[in-house]
């Protein structure tokens, strides 16, 4: 296939970057860079990639980046909670409007057959249900302006009229971490065990809450599973990534990072103000798809580790890292 990726430079997109054209498909990336675009120069002398650079609100550069292309990833977006509270009409322009014009594009493209579409399990909000765990069934209850946007598009994907011949597919991602060319430390694990590497006191909030957890490689690995399966298997369909086993506290996080680092200064503040607290089962991709993950999160605390006290950047506090 002939991949778009929208935000290719991102923490994802520049990991499913690699991982399509190392099996053997051709991708097209568009991103603005608003983050640089050091994280595609390995590939950038690829003979299967093409950049484009571009905003996914311009429909100019939207049709330039669809040109050739028969397949669409759509990852561009103000990501997070606090990025798109810092900045709601950016947010509201990009995941919601960007993404439904995105969207009608590739409706009036024939040669396109398949979108898919990057959501979130934050949609799920809030498990009033005990200990049930949630699934591409249960209520979504949006907390956040950045979940709002998601479902509104998910809405739209799923329940709109479809082109005849595009397969289109939602993934709701859990919460991600690991290392990446794009990397991020606003984010929990990353972020927990970099202030730890670097011999910090770290305070945890709300430690209580549970989250859905997955590696930013298998993040993208279900993202190109979705792409090569079968379209009765993915058509009009709702997955999402991750793994069941992978649910964790914020205090279950702390005490993995206490066994990999015993020196580890942590200390909990219970705090209710967060009202997302949610589990995920993710079933249906492994028994649908053989979908199965290839790294926990014992895992990814040891690379978050590793990288930063390596001394490979030379500012682990740096913005470039931070999406807020």
């Amino acid at each position: 296939m002939r991949v778009l990726v929208t935000g290719a430079a991102g923490y994802i997109g520049s990991v499913l970057v690699r991982q399509l054209l190392a099996a053997g498909h051709r991708v097209t990336g568009l991103d603005n860079l608003s983050f640089g675009g050091e994280s595609l120069l390995a590939v950038f002398g690829e003979p299967g990639f093409r950049f484009v650079l571009g905003d996914v609100r311009e429909a100019g550069d939207v049709r330039a980046a669809l040109e050739g292309c028969d397949a669409v990833v759509h990852l561009a977006a103000i990501v997070g909670d606090p990025a798109c509270k810092a900045q709601p009409e950016l947010a509201r322009a990009i995941n919601l409007d960007a993404a439904l014009a995105l969207y009608a594009q590739v409706q009036a493209t024939p040669a396109v057959t398949r979108f898919v579409f990057a959501s979130t399990c934050s949609n799920y909000g809030r498990s009033d249900e005990g200990e049930a765990l949630m699934n591409e069934s249960s209520p979504l209850r949006p907390l956040s302006l950045y979940a709002e946007t998601k479902v509104a598009v998910e809405q739209v994907l799923l329940e709109g009229e479809r082109r005849a011949g595009l397969c289109s597919t939602v993934l709701r991602f859990a919460t991600v971490y690991g290392v990446s060319p794009r990397m991020r430390f606003d984010l929990t694990v990353n972020e927990f065990v970099r202030d730890v590497a670097l011999g910090r006191e770290l305070e945890i909030f709300g430690e209580q809450f549970w989250r859905p957890y997955c590696h930013v490689a298998d993040l993208a690995r279900g993202v190109w599973r979705v792409l090569e399966a079968p379209v009765a298997a993915v058509n009009g369909e709702v997955y999402g990534v991750g793994d069941s086993g992978e649910n964790y506290q914020k205090r279950m996080i702390a005490d993995e990072i206490r066994r990999q680092i015993p020196e580890a200064r942590i200390s909990s503040v219970h705090r209710d103000e967060d009202p997302r607290d949610y589990r995920v089962d993710f079933s249906k991709i492994r028994d649908a798809l053989d979908f199965r993950i290839t790294r926990r999160l014992p895992d990814g605390v040891r690379e978050i580790r590793e990288l930063v006290t390596a001394g490979l950047l030379a500012d682990p506090d740096a913005r470039i890292y931070s999406n807020t």
